[in-house]
């Protein structure tokens, strides 16, 4: 490779690999309650404009902030991933179209993949065992491994390290949220390109910093092998 050619591509999971079919808010609805938000109100409906807006962080931080109380963010966190758990196993998850192809297509060109996730690494591995993916990337890293989840670098700089890339600047990340966005930027990546696959549309991506927007992930070997 060139001293100019994309080592490492970071790729988010729901939304930007993986299509759940919503999985998320209807597991934080248990959660919510779970964590002493009435199920009905003003507060309800703001909780879910903010899960919606920080859609890709980790979610025990989302719960932090809601919440206010330790306690009360810990109990709604496991009760998110009891549902998320038992939601997967009731309906197909289903990788976005052409995902599992794009990752090998970066693969065999020689880019290291690691695939990342603001979910806990028991739900991160349910989603893999779900699509038969434990071996498609050649990392994949949740937040409490990394540090910190999204907006902050922490993900993506973890797998600069864990597979060795020579510089950030030969990294490129690519996800469906702002957070996703944010936390490209913050680790230095030369690429960071939002897809329209999942939580967010165009103009937030763009508004938050994407160098680039493709309409799925199918279409963002073109831009790292270019």
């Amino acid at each position: 490779m060139s001293d100019k050619n994309i080592q490492l591509a970071v790729l988010d999971m729901a939304g930007t690999t993986v299509a759940d079919g919503g999985l998320v808010l209807r597991a934080f609805e248990v959660a919510a309650t779970a964590g002493g938000i009435d199920p009905d109100g003003p507060r309800r409906e703001q909780a879910i404009r903010y899960v919606i807006d920080t859609m890709g962080q980790s979610k025990i931080e989302v719960f932090r902030a809601l919440t206010g109380d330790e306690e009360r963010a810990r109990t709604a966190n496991a009760a998110f991933e009891r549902a998320y758990d038992d939601l997967v196993d009731e309906v197909d998850i289903a990788p976005v179209p052409g995902a599992a192809e794009a990752i090998t297509a970066l693969r065999e060109a020689g880019v290291k993949v690691a695939l990342t996730t603001g979910f806990s690494r028991g739900t991160q591995d349910k989603l893999l065992n779900a699509l038969g993916w434990r071996d498609l990337a050649d990392l994949t890293v949740a937040p409490a491994e990394a540090g910190r989840g999204r907006p902050f670098p922490d993900l993506v700089l973890a797998a600069v390290l864990r597979l060795r890339a020579d510089a950030v600047d030969r990294v490129a990340v690519l996800g469906d949220t702002t957070s996703d966005i944010a936390t490209g930027l913050a680790a230095g990546a030369r690429i960071v390109a939002g897809t329209l696959t999942g939580a967010h549309d165009e103009q937030r991506l763009r508004a938050a910093g994407a160098t680039h927007i493709v309409a799925s992930v199918t279409d963002f070997p073109a831009i790292v092998l270019a």
